[in-house]
């Protein structure tokens, strides 16, 4: 919830920027702690932490092209999302779906970041259950699916409403 006297919009900026050095703080300290592949047990039998530079999509779509290509196309892309989604948080969204934007703004500023910088993203979350495994992740890709959950929840919410007396 806002602060009186602050805008709603400046908030879900201030999300995106949280989620961004949430981001950025977690690669840092797992680039500084595991070296590439290493694996640290944290949950035996569900969660691991894991580092892997990945040069694809989220969770490693597209990370077996060793192509220049596609890192181009996934910085393009990641930056015209990213225009999209700061465009549509600017217009003033309802609570819900700004807060989903400002999610998805905060995790494609901290992957789009990670590329321009070196590539690829570093992901560490790995988590597998009965035999299931989960591709690894960060925080970033947390907060994108938790911003899009947020929109499509906003997307229901409002299909539920009556329509407006004429």
């Amino acid at each position: 919830m806002p602060a009186p006297g602050v805008s709603p919009r400046a908030w879900y900026l201030f999300l995106a920027a949280g989620v961004f050095l949430l981001d950025q703080g977690s690669k840092w300290m797992v680039s500084r702690g595991l070296v590439p592949g290493e694996v640290r047990r944290v949950i035996p039998g569900l969660v691991n932490l894991t580092r892997v530079h990945n040069p694809g999509a989220a969770f490693g779509l597209l990370s077996d092209y060793d192509s220049g290509w596609v890192a181009v196309l996934l910085v393009a892309f990641s930056a015209v999302a990213l225009a999209l989604l700061l465009n549509l948080l600017w217009r003033g969204p309802a609570r819900l779906a700004g807060a989903g934007l400002g999610l998805l703004c905060g995790g494609a500023v901290g992957n789009l970041f990670d590329r321009l910088r070196t590539g690829a993203v570093v992901d560490f979350l790995d988590f597998h259950l009965a035999g299931y495994h989960w591709p690894a992740f960060n925080l970033a890709d947390g907060a994108i699916v938790l911003g899009a959950a947020a929109l499509v929840a906003e997307v229901l919410r409002r299909g539920r409403r009556p329509p407006a007396e004429a």
